[in-house]
C-alpha cells in the first residue's frame, strides 16, 4: 500500500501464485479475502486453485466468489503439473465463464536466454482454447509469450478476440518499444498493465519493490493518453466488469 501510494496508485490486482498443492492455493485466497476485507478501495483479488484437485478446486472457486474474489491466476500448467486440454482444466474455464471471471495464465517466450523456471510454454494450446470457449476471458501473462503478434495473421485474430496480454516482467525480457509494438498490432484495448512485483524488475537499479520504475516506462513508451487510460486501469475494470 505504501509503494502503491508513492507511484500515485489507486487500486491493485492481486493474483495467486501456481502453488503445487490445493492447500496451498486455498491459503493464499484466505490471506487476500482478508486483505481485501481491510481495504476494499484499494486491493482486488483473483483466486487461484489447482485443477488437478477437482471437485475441491472448483468448491474453492465458488467459495473465493462469495468472499470478494473477482478472476482467477496466475496459472502455470508447466509448473502445475496440467495441460490446457485435461478435462479437469476445462471444468475450471467453464465454471469461470459461468461466474464471469477473468483467467490469467503464465506464458513464456518461444525463444530467447535461458533463466531460473523458464519453461517453454506450448503456444498452440492457447489458440486452441481461445477458439473451443469463445466467451471465456483469458488474459496471457508476459506479453503472452508475444503471441500477439501472430494476429498479424487474420485467422488467429479472430480466433483471439477473447485473449488479452498483459506486461508482468516486461523490462527483463525485451525493450520499451514492446509497448508501442504489441498495441499496434492487437489494439489498446487488448493490454493489461502489470509489473510481476514485488519481483524486483530493474535488479541492476533497484534493491525494493517499487512500481514508480514500470510506470516512467510505459509511460515514455511513447503510446498516447487514450491508449494509456485503457492498459493502465480501463481494460481491466471492463473485464472485470467494474
Amino acid at each position: 500500500l505504501c509503494d502503491m501510494d508513492s507511484a500515485g496508485i489507486d487500486k491493485v490486482a492481486l493474483l495467486g501464485w501456481y502453488w503445487q498443492n490445493e492447500e496451498t492455493c486455498a491459503e493464499q485466497n484466505r490471506w487476500y479475502s482478508e486483505w481485501i476485507k481491510k481495504h476494499p478501495d484499494r486491493l482486488i483479488g483473483f483466486a487461484n486453485i489447482h485443477p488437478a484437485a477437482g471437485k475441491q478446486a472448483l468448491d474453492e472457486i465458488c467459495k473465493c466468489v462469495e468472499q470478494g474474489l473477482v478472476g482467477l491466476g496466475e496459472f502455470h500448467p508447466q509448473a502445475q503439473g496440467f495441460n490446457l486440454r485435461d478435462p479437469d482444466w476445462l471444468k475450471v474455464v467453464e465454471l469461470s465463464i459461468e461466474l464471469k471471471l477473468p483467467i490469467n495464465i503464465h506464458a513464456t517466450e518461444p525463444v530467447g536466454h535461458d533463466y531460473t523456471g523458464r519453461v517453454e510454454t506450448p503456444l498452440a494450446d492457447f489458440t486452441w482454447l481461445a477458439e473451443k470457449y469463445p466467451e471465456a476471458k483469458f488474459i496471457l501473462a508476459h506479453w503472452g509469450g508475444l503471441i500477439p503478434f501472430y494476429e498479424l495473421n487474420p485467422n488467429i485474430r479472430g480466433i483471439m478476440k477473447n485473449v488479452y496480454y498483459d506486461c508482468a516482467a516486461s523490462p527483463l525480457l525485451y525493450e520499451r518499444s514492446i509497448y508501442r509494438a504489441v498495441v499496434d498490432v492487437v489494439g489498446p484495448e487488448k493490454v493489461v498493465w502489470a509489473t510481476d512485483y514485488p519481483l524486483l524488475i530493474y535488479p541492476n537499479k533497484d534493491r525494493n519493490p517499487s512500481f514508480q520504475r514500470a510506470l516512467d516506462e510505459i509511460r515514455s513508451s511513447g503510446l498516447n493518453e487514450d491508449e494509456l487510460d485503457l492498459i493502465l486501469g480501463g481494460n481491466i475494470l471492463k473485464l472485470l466488469d467494474k
